[in-house]
């Protein structure tokens, strides 16, 4: 099967490990990053959402308008419009880039941070929600005659898009979560799946149960996989691994002087998937191939937060490991945001990629002895 894979698209050059050096929204690094990513082999890069960050649809739009092959993943909390409004946006976007979108729906995993923006749904309620608003959005995708909704979380009559994606029949869609709720809901409706990067049998586990809510949504077919790393190399092991103590020295030195924060509320993390990064980091720091969890620990379990370590070789075996387990889509985000996307292009992904040729190789070629033999039987 095909591999891919995403970057991320900020817009300022801050990360947990440097303070961003100009305006929250900086046009000139958003579009330097974004075409550094279509340069060095990345297929897409993921616009983010933050209560108080820049706005990602416009954001999107205008990489979208400045680049050619880029795709676009983009992040969207459900409380933050209204479906149908949300539908229209994204329609639009999908004819800005050439159908080149993807929507990412985020339900929202912390309290304080929903309500911020004045969602105070209680969590497995979003969950609800969001299943809800993404069947209303595919439905203003793809219907051309008007239609009516009644459900638990919308109501309208009448509705008629006039605007439609270029992709058909559709863009896909994409969630998150590592709850029951999520899977159940995320599985129904979703194209892609995304987990946050762990160890290789607790994301066999997670993949099993992706499936399984699946299945028992009616699916015949399985969202796809995407699992997500922070990738510390350099040319040796021994040079890759002081990096790596490097990074964790500077995001602990950040936080504890107050430069860098969670920002999403005091106290524990309330959604399941940082406590499963917190509880793994708890257990070890160093996990089959590559896996380094102290970067995950350090951050209170922030987002995509365990790290990859090593030379580019050991990282592009590692990244093979999820390959085998069922995952294609590969998400990588650096600290120093430009220069790591440049380099895991040159260094990482052209490995990845001739070792999945090789191998869909040899399952073409086995497939075709397998045929040759049943019909000499």
């Amino acid at each position: 099967m095909p591999v891919e894979f995403l970057g991320i698209a900020a817009t300022n050059d801050g990360s947990e490990t440097n303070p961003r050096s100009g305006a929250s929204f900086d046009k000139e690094y958003t579009l330097r990053l974004a075409r550094a990513h279509e340069d060095h082999g990345w297929d897409r890069v993921l616009f983010a959402y933050g209560s108080g960050s820049p706005e990602p649809g416009t954001a999107a739009a205008y990489i979208a308008a400045h680049t050619s092959r880029l795709q676009i993943l983009l992040a969207h909390r459900p409380n933050v419009s209204y479906p149908t409004f949300a539908a229209k946006e994204f329609a639009t976007l999908d004819r800005i880039s050439e159908g080149r979108l993807t929507v990412h729906f985020i339900t929202g995993g912390n309290d304080h941070e929903q309500q911020r923006e004045g969602d105070f749904l209680p969590k497995d309620q979003r969950y609800a929600r969001t299943r809800e608003y993404i069947e209303i959005v595919k439905r203003a995708w793809t219907e051309h005659e008007p239609f009516d909704h009644q459900g638990d979380y919308y109501r309208f009559n009448d509705f008629a898009a006039d605007v439609f994606p270029v992709q058909q029949p559709r863009p896909d869609v994409s969630f998150g979560g590592s709850s029951p709720a999520a899977y159940a809901a995320g599985a129904a409706v979703a194209d892609i799946y995304a987990l946050w990067g762990e160890p290789l049998a607790e994301t066999a586990k997670q993949i099993e149960a992706v499936k399984a809510a699946a299945r028992a949504a009616g699916r015949s077919t399985p969202p796809r996989i995407q699992v997500a790393f922070r990738p510390i190399i350099a040319p040796t092991e021994e040079l890759a691994w002081e990096k790596a103590h490097r990074t964790v020295d500077t995001i602990n030195s950040r936080r504890e002087s107050g430069a860098w924060s969670r920002r999403a509320g005091a106290g524990s993390p309330q959604n399941t998937g940082s406590q499963r990064l917190i509880a793994i980091a708890e257990q070890g720091e160093r996990y089959d191939r590559a896996l380094w969890t102290p970067t995950a620990a350090a951050t209170g379990g922030a987002g995509n937060s365990n790290a990859l370590v090593g030379t580019p070789e050991t990282v592009a075996q590692a990244l093979l490991d999820y390959y085998d387990l069922g995952v294609d889509i590969l998400s990588a985000r650096g600290y120093d945001l430009l220069g790591d996307a440049i380099d895991f292009g040159r260094q990482v992904i052209p490995l990845v990629r001739e070792e999945v040729a090789k191998r869909d190789a040899e399952k073409a070629r086995a497939g075709a002895r397998a045929a040759a033999e049943g019909a000499l039987r």
